[in-house]
């Protein structure tokens, strides 16, 4: 497994919703997520400045990578938009972290 971490942001007015929506995840947007290979993904918000951390294994970065290619995932991004920093394809404007230390 791949063990991946970014950051994101949130806006402020948005923090409730933002748990809302992904509490009613779609169904076909958790399916596409794992038939990516995603596993153990969670994402942690920071209250005091809106930054999101995700975290998630993957199972292979080019099998990954296609999701965003994936109907559903353009529209989960097209949904999200509003509450959240975003590029001009409306994916979340994201930083990925490199790891540097790990305790299995």
């Amino acid at each position: 497994m791949i063990r991946k971490a970014s950051i994101m942001h949130v806006f402020p007015d948005y923090y409730e919703e933002y748990k809302r929506r992904h509490d009613k995840l779609w169904p076909e947007m958790a399916e596409v997520l794992k038939r990516h290979g995603a596993h153990n993904y969670s994402i942690f918000l920071d209250e005091e400045t809106g930054s999101l951390f995700a975290f998630l294994e993957i199972e292979d970065e080019e099998k990954w990578e296609q999701i965003a290619q994936t109907d559903i995932c353009q529209k989960w991004w097209a949904y999200m938009e509003p509450l959240m920093e975003t590029n001009p394809d409306n994916s979340p404007v994201s930083r990925n972290l490199k790891e540097v230390f790990y305790l299995e």
